[in-house]
């Protein structure tokens, strides 16, 4: 067994299936695009072990409190990793994490961004290591996001053929 699969299963954690998209909406695009030893990800939000989006919903400072902002960026990170799973085939191909760029969608006045975005971050860490690891971050206040999700995460990794 992979060692990614190893320390998901250790810590009791499952990759989502493909996003359910909610009522007749069509995504016209790749979730993981992958060019030479780079894969590109689409932006992902957070999704339930079925694979529908998970609650809850809304602005960070508003409806959403900034500890289950961070969950939803922990669930957002596993359904990246979901679709790279797909993409890949095995997550240890993964050589390097590159970059994130993480969206939260924001209540006027909420500017604790970083700290919502530390849950993929943190999760990246966890099961990658220091050194697979490591990536360059932003993480920004959105007026809006798709389906009124808390977060949206895209970013790219680099990758062993």
């Amino acid at each position: 067994m992979a060692a990614i699969e190893q320390r998901l299963r250790a810590l009791g954690l499952v990759l989502p299936p493909p996003l359910q998209p909610p009522g007749g909406m069509v995504f016209p695009f790749q979730f993981v695009r992958i060019v030479g030893t780079r894969a590109l990800i689409a932006g992902h939000g957070p999704q339930n072990p079925d694979g529908s989006i998970a609650a809850p919903r809304g602005k960070v400072g508003r409806e959403v409190t900034q500890e289950q902002a961070y969950e939803a960026a922990r669930l957002t990170g596993l359904a990246i990793l979901g679709s790279l799973q797909r993409a890949l085939g095995d997550l240890d191909r993964i050589t390097a994490w590159t970059r994130l760029f993480g969206m939260v969608n924001s209540a006027p006045g909420f500017n604790r961004q970083p700290s919502v975005i530390n849950g993929c971050s943190d999760l990246i860490l966890e099961l990658f290591g220091a050194q697979v690891g490591a990536h360059s971050r932003s993480a920004v206040g959105m007026a809006e996001l798709p389906f009124d999700i808390p977060v949206e995460i895209e970013g790219e990794v680099e990758i062993r053929p």
